[in-house]
């Protein structure tokens, strides 16, 4: 499906994901504020503040209009920082065509309202059929999907022929894709997982070993799935690649920022300098946040998620936190999720 296709903004994965479309014969045009970052990958093929070692495709242009970025575009993917997905938005909105293919692929809640990032987008393109909003996610960290590491991932949709637009503008040799009509699961996955992940640094910090950290990625997931389902998710999406899979790939690789951060945590170091050595958004710091509210508002419980909370805005101690999990009461493994949810586009 060779044209032009847009991508905001230019960070590591926005990046990444252009260098998928190129391979696909996209004419590329990616969007960045910094002007400087624009004139670097225009002149010389790199990013070098996020993806210092790879040369890019000459098919991908940069500019810091949105207007030229979107113009004529036969697809968008939005790939901002929750914080900024609304901003975003909103300068997108004079610009966007009804008919453009629109993706987001960012992983997290706006803070303040706790939507989810579709919603956002709905909010701020009225004009827009809020239900051909897709949502990309899955295990891909971008240092690998931009070396054309074999990679799969997944795009939900409410609408099937959206889903499937967005999976053939990006399926290739290298880059698996499979649609799902779950675009609440997919995205709160996508968002949890990186809660997780910042436990599994921590515990990984602490020096607990593989033990520890099978646990973690255990009961996560049944926090993730918890809390996916009262938010209308369907239970099988957490066993899928926007679920296990995310969760995996986050909380092992060298590559996650959030195991990263959860480990220079573990070794004492203020939340504050953390953030600011990262030099990246860590999105498991405000999803922290949120899922602490969300476990209340649809009353679930969640607690790696409150003592994770606990560590990163009260100043308790990882060990503390450690230890307060383990001697929890006792209870069953096997616990009630959800009724199964019927899916609306596969039968």
């Amino acid at each position: 499906m060779p044209g032009k296709v847009s991508v905001l903004v230019a960070g590591s994965w926005g990046t990444a994901i252009a260098s998928v479309l190129a391979e696909n014969d996209s004419d590329v045009w990616l969007w960045s504020r910094n002007e400087r970052q624009v004139a670097e990958i225009n002149a010389e093929h790199r990013n070098h503040r996020f993806l210092d070692d790879v040369e890019l495709s000459p098919r991908i242009r940069a500019t810091t209009s949105m207007e030229e970025a979107l113009r004529g575009a036969k697809g968008v993917f939005v790939v901002a920082p929750s914080s900024a997905m609304r901003e975003v938005a909103k300068q997108m909105r004079p610009y966007l065509s009804k008919e453009t293919i629109l993706v987001h692929a960012t992983k997290g809640f706006e803070a303040d309202t706790l939507k989810r990032m579709s919603t956002v987008l709905a909010d701020e393109l009225p004009e827009y059929d809020a239900t051909r909003i897709v949502v990309l996610s899955g295990p891909s960290h971008a240092e690998e999907v931009i070396k054309q590491c074999p990679t799969t991932v997944v795009v939900a949709s409410e609408h099937a022929e959206a889903a499937e637009e967005a999976q053939d503008l990006l399926i290739n040799s290298s880059f698996r894709v499979y649609t799902n009509p779950d675009v609440v699961g997919v995205e709160v996955g996508g968002a949890l997982k990186n809660i997780i992940a910042l436990g599994a640094g921590l515990t990984d910090g602490l020096g607990y070993g593989d033990n520890a950290k099978a646990a973690l990625l255990t009961r996560g997931l049944a926090e993730i799935s918890r809390l996916g389902t009262a938010m209308g998710g369907n239970p099988l999406t957490f066993a899928g690649l926007a679920g296990i899979g995310d969760l995996v790939v986050t909380c092992t690789s060298k590559h996650s920022r959030n195991w990263r951060a959860g480990y220079l945590i573990a070794q004492g170091h203020p939340l504050d300098d953390v953030l600011k050595q990262m030099g990246m958004v860590v999105e498991g710091v405000k999803t922290t946040q949120a899922a602490y509210k969300l476990s209340r508002q649809y009353d679930v419980t969640m607690p790696i998620a409150d003592e994770l909370y606990e560590v990163l805005f009260n100043g308790k101690t990882a060990a503390a936190a450690v230890e307060d999990l383990m001697g929890r009461g006792r209870t069953h493994e096997l616990e009630e999720v959800a009724k199964p949810v019927q899916t609306k586009w596969f039968g």
